[in-house]
């Protein structure tokens, strides 16, 4: 990482994956204070981040976010991830009374189809120059 220190909110994403770009782009978007940095799991940074917190690197299958030096997988890395945007996102947060099981039944069908309903990219695209410092490498 370039960063002295770990950022204290890492959105792992798949980079290869039009909805998961959607949803980082959507982030971004909705995260005017630049809470969020973000690194694709497929690349060094991604892969050191999935090795130092234990979790699967060959599996991408799953957003994963590293806040404060934990990590949530699933549904509960997308509902505490809204739970951090300004505005009515942060509202989507109370679906985390929803059994996980649950919850992530829907997220993991989602992300089963994703490439077919979506796409997907040969490599991870290059952000803008504005929002290139928010991504990890």
């Amino acid at each position: 990482m370039k960063h002295d220190k770990e950022p204290e909110r890492i959105i792992l994403f798949d980079g290869v994956c039009n909805f998961c770009d959607m949803s980082v782009q959507f982030v971004i978007k909705h995260d005017p204070e630049g809470l969020f940095s973000f690194a694709s799991l497929q690349s060094d940074i991604g892969q050191k981040l999935l090795k130092k917190y234990q979790l699967p690197v060959e599996q991408f299958d799953s957003l994963i976010l590293i806040k404060a030096g934990q990590t949530y997988r699933k549904s509960t890395a997308v509902l505490h991830i809204v739970k951090s945007l300004p505005g009515l996102w942060r509202y989507l947060g109370i679906f985390l009374v929803i059994p996980r099981p649950l919850r992530d039944g829907v997220y993991s069908l989602i992300a089963k189809y994703r490439h077919k309903w979506f796409g997907k990219k040969d490599k991870c695209l290059i952000p803008d120059h504005d929002i290139r410092k928010r991504f990890l490498s």
